[in-house]
């Protein structure tokens, strides 16, 4: 996909975070699941925080102030983008990542998607013409230009929809 492409299918996904947002009742916002794992609370941090900071190594790439290196995606990294999701089963998120990883209000994450979508249609104007030529290494997936940024943050937000609905079918209807 191109930039502008990916740009259009974050813009999606993120209506959709925040389409979901005012359905999640609040009592259940910050509630461990019955499933176990994190509460809506924590996907929001999590997921906002990352694009944050996917959203600053694409920056970081187009202002050439990542690396200039022939390294890129290490194996799963390709694969990643080659399925064009993560791979069936259970993931950890890399423990710098985890560690932002907070139980927030419902108000900080409609800022953050605020912060996510202004800070996405600044940096993809300015990948729509980088060279790809430095890159900034991701905890798990190797060396990503800000192309690969922008569609490793496409493909997260993605996966963890996933989540949010699994989370929902958790709980019992009231």
């Amino acid at each position: 996909m191109s930039v502008a492409t990916e740009h259009k299918a974050i813009n999606d996904a993120l209506d959709d975070y925040r389409q979901q947002l005012d359905e999640i009742p609040d009592e259940q916002f910050a509630e461990t699941p019955p499933i176990g794992g994190w509460s809506y609370a924590e996907v929001y941090s999590h997921i906002m925080q990352a694009s944050l900071g996917s959203s600053i190594a694409a920056e970081k790439c187009c202002r050439k102030t990542g690396v200039a290196t022939g390294k890129g995606l290490n194996w799963h990294g390709r694969l990643v983008f080659l399925l064009d999701r993560f791979p069936p089963g259970k993931h950890q998120a890399p423990p710098a990542v985890a560690s932002l990883t907070k139980k927030i209000t419902k108000e900080d994450a409609r800022n953050l998607i605020v912060k996510v979508r202004k800070r996405m249609d600044e940096v993809s104007s300015l990948a729509l013409h980088d060279a790809g030529s430095c890159k900034i290494s991701h905890p798990g997936l190797g060396m990503l230009t800000a192309a690969q940024w922008i569609k490793f943050l496409r493909i997260h937000l993605q996966h963890h929809l996933k989540q949010l609905d699994r989370i929902k079918k958790s709980f019992p209807h009231r």
